[in-house]
């Protein structure tokens, strides 16, 4: 998505970035991982494939994903590779049975720790939140949806823990379904728990998002 190629989000302990080409190779070794395909129910891709995949979630507008730097290994290092941990994305979908009206309402969230390192820190649910208020603000999102796998249980004790409600399970699939309309108080607390942050400007340098 075009909208956020120019911006990163700073939060305590992550920052949010765009993906670019310049992350690609990393990005394809993690997907390597037998464990990483099948909880993020992903087939493997070529390193042409991943280019390819990189400029999708670049220009279409109906993705929008951003990676996770560790803040504290990025600002020691300044070097986004190695501080680079993960991802979350969300798809966005036009709820278009219910108001033809309406654009943009729905938005399927997705993270991923990629870093086995990096787990059981709390980046995951920084990250998350700081995407799930992104994508109220920006997006103009209305409902989310997340859709994890049934042997997934840290990701569905934190979607509970999100305040989302399991709303369909398909045992062909092993997979779980979660729900959250977007409410004001649900919003506010969104801003509480994300607490400081800022969105600034990311100087990008992608020679192939042009």
């Amino acid at each position: 998505m075009r909208l956020n190629e120019h911006l990163q989000i700073i939060g305590k302990n992550v920052i949010l970035v765009p993906y670019e080409s310049k992350h690609v190779e990393k990005y394809h070794q993690w997907m390597k991982s037998e464990e990483l395909q099948e909880l993020t129910a992903s087939e493997p891709l070529s390193l042409e494939q991943e280019y390819a995949m990189q400029q999708s979630w670049r220009n279409d507008e109906d993705k929008c994903t951003f990676l996770i730097l560790d803040r504290q290994c990025y600002e020691q290092t300044t070097d986004e590779i190695e501080a680079l941990v993960g991802d979350t994305n969300i798809f966005i979908q036009s709820n278009t049975e219910d108001d033809p009206a309406l654009k943009r309402d729905v938005g399927e969230i997705e993270i991923m720790i990629a870093e086995p390192a990096a787990r059981g820190k709390r980046y995951g649910w920084e990250a998350t939140l700081l995407m799930l208020l992104y994508g109220v603000e920006h997006l103009h999102l209305r409902q989310y949806i997340a859709i994890t796998k049934d042997t997934n249980e840290r990701a569905m004790k934190m979607f509970e823990r999100m305040k989302f409600r399991e709303t369909k399970r398909t045992p062909i699939f092993h997979e779980v379904s979660f729900g959250r309309p977007v409410e004001e108080d649900w919003i506010a607390w969104l801003k509480h728990e994300v607490g400081s942050h800022a969105i600034k400007h990311y100087p990008t340098k992608d020679l192939h998002s042009e």
